[in-house]
């Protein structure tokens, strides 16, 4: 691989290393400013105005968190909330309510459907923008930190370096987003489609293939004779960490 298509390579996965946002909104002024003001924060933001679209569009691909409204077309917040605390992948999604009804009863509705937190309408950004930053670092505490850990894996992300135990782990470019997107989620199963899609990028193309000679490179390269193996094959399916191994 040539070092401009792995320099591209890298500024792309930095790119989307940003924690992503999904407001779900259909009123457009507060819609707007949401989004200016997340995205000045430095998320990766995308806007919805209908429950229903948001529903599928999360079923392609879960942002690191929602804010959604009470009161939406098609499908209403509270329910939409309902469906993804319902399924297996969006079980721990963040979500956080937006709407004008502040009474206590709908609060705790909210709440009790599963929202992570509540916002009501008329708010301050300052204060939504805190709370979403609290939600963010106690879901995904590895987005704000240089050293993650993960079993006996540490990424230094500031010195761009990896070990395990107390040897030094060589990687390759490619290797590394690798792991680094890997241990984000640990447990979560990703489609080699899906890895493609948040290492290499979509807009380069890369057979499937490929995907499983870098997984067997990282594994060659993390494991020595008599170390566990923390990466999960489920067949046909994909890969991860495996949950258990930080255990």
């Amino acid at each position: 691989m040539s070092i401009v298509l792995e320099r591209e390579l890298t500024q792309n996965f930095e790119r989307r290393m940003k924690p992503s946002v999904m407001i779900v909104e259909d009123e457009e002024a507060l819609s707007t400013m949401l989004h200016y003001n997340l995205e000045k924060e430095g998320y990766k933001v995308t806007t919805v105005a209908d429950g229903e679209e948001a529903a599928m569009l999360i079923r392609e691909e879960a942002p690191d968190l929602v804010l959604l409204d009470w009161m939406l077309p098609s499908l209403s917040g509270i329910e939409l909330c309902r469906r993804l605390r319902g399924r297996s992948e969006t079980r721990n999604l963040p979500i956080i309510m937006i709407t004008a009804r502040g009474e206590e009863g709908d609060r705790i509705r909210g709440l009790d459907t599963g929202a992570d937190d509540y916002v009501t309408k008329p708010f301050s950004m300052t204060e939504l923008l805190a709370r979403v930053r609290a939600v963010m670092r106690r879901i995904r505490p590895a987005l704000s930190e240089d050293l993650v850990t993960f079993g006996d894996i540490v990424i230094d992300r500031s010195a761009h370096r990896v070990r395990r135990g107390t040897r030094e782990v060589h990687l390759g470019p490619t290797e590394y987003r690798l792991l680094d997107h890997l241990i984000q989620h640990p447990g979560r199963v990703f489609s080699r489609e899906q890895l493609l899609d948040a290492v290499w990028g979509s807009e380069v193309y890369v057979e499937a293939r490929t995907v499983d000679v870098h997984v067997g490179r990282l594994r060659k390269a993390l494991v020595e004779p008599g170390e566990r193996d923390p990466i999960r094959t489920v067949r046909s399916a994909g890969y991860s960490l495996d949950e258990h191994f930080s255990k």
